[in-house]
């Protein structure tokens, strides 16, 4: 299977959409005001949380790149 390699703009571009996609899910979560978000899962019944935890290991990007971005994040809240 070829690789696709990215460089530069491109390639930070795409990491950052999935920074971005993961940050505006959980935000909505976060503080007294926070929102309910609705994850829906391949079986079973949709889950309703405000808990930013949640949302965020239920992310799962299409694109590749922004996957990993999301997946950084991820990695770095975990981590603290």
């Amino acid at each position: 299977m070829a690789k696709d390699i990215k460089f530069d703009i491109e390639a930070r571009d795409g990491i950052k959409r999935g920074v971005d996609a993961l940050a505006n899910a959980v935000k909505v979560t976060l503080g007294p005001k926070g929102r309910n978000v609705i994850i829906s899962k391949s079986f079973g019944a949709p889950t309703v949380t405000k808990d930013g935890v949640s949302v965020a290991k239920e992310i799962e990007l299409e694109d590749e790149l922004e996957n990993m971005g999301a997946q950084m994040v991820k990695e770095v809240a975990s981590k603290t």
